[in-house]
């Protein structure tokens, strides 16, 4: 049994044109070709894709997948791969998310006692927050990667976990905003948009139509959105919509 590209499309959520580009790149190639020209899947095609799909989920690029799949012999023992890295992903997001919550309460805390936040173990700040694949996750953005990757050249590793930490800071603090009932064009929000901007055009060129593409992908990239959901739930939206006005008011 097979099915048509339009029915894997629609079984999957891949989009047909993803997975013609699969087919192109050697990723993914059908079962057939119908005479019609169409692409069709058989049961082995659709047990590729969904460990494609998992190892996009955890932020894998597509020519890593590519090395990834060409390795495998047996089907079972890569799904139990997976599975683990799965369960390993699930148990830092909820380390991250526990880590956020723990620090909601205590900002809230300390405001109904209109006393500073006091940090008795600095280190319970950063509990789950491990460097992240920042730079395969630019891998739609290929000027921007290339400028993460020549400043990553140039880093220490405590440099590396410093930015990683900042990025999560400006995570926590467009959820604070949001959590206040700020809009997403309101002044303390393009503030930390604007800082962003900036750290990105450190490493290249940013157009404004660059700028909202990234916005998207806050939402449309698989990894992306997991780490913008797990601080707040609508958080990738926020963003995605605050780098929208962004662009709009400042960029044309």
């Amino acid at each position: 049994m097979d099915w048509p590209i339009a029915e894997v499309a629609r079984m999957s959520g891949v989009t047909a044109r993803t997975l013609r580009h699969y087919d192109e790149t050697g990723l993914l190639p059908p079962a057939r070709i119908g005479s019609n020209g169409h692409r069709y899947y058989g049961e082995h095609q659709l047990l590729r894709l969904q460990q494609i799909l998992v190892l996009r989920a955890l932020g894998v690029g597509l020519p890593e997948i590519g090395r990834i799949l060409a390795e495998q012999v047996e089907e079972l023992d890569a799904l139990r791969g997976h599975h683990r890295r799965l369960l390993a992903e699930r148990d830092r997001l909820d380390a991250l998310a526990h880590t956020v919550s723990r620090t909601i309460a205590e900002l809230e805390q300390s405001r109904k006692d209109g006393k500073p936040m006091t940090i008795n173990r600095p280190e319970n700040l950063f509990e789950g927050v491990t460097p992240s694949q920042y730079e395969e996750n630019m891998r739609d953005f290929p000027d921007l990667a290339e400028g993460v990757r020549q400043r990553a050249a140039t880093m220490s590793q405590t440099d590396a976990d410093a930015a990683h930490r900042e990025r999560t800071a400006q995570m926590i603090r467009l959820a604070e905003l949001m959590t206040a009932g700020h809009p997403a064009d309101a002044d303390p929000v393009q503030t930390e948009i604007d800082a962003q901007y900036r750290a990105l055009t450190a490493l290249r060129a940013v157009s404004a139509a660059d700028f909202r593409a990234i916005g998207r992908s806050c939402v449309d990239n698989d990894t992306w959105r997991t780490a913008y959901e797990a601080i707040a739930p609508g958080l990738a939206v926020y963003q995605r919509d605050a780098i929208e006005a962004y662009a709009t008011a400042r960029l044309g």
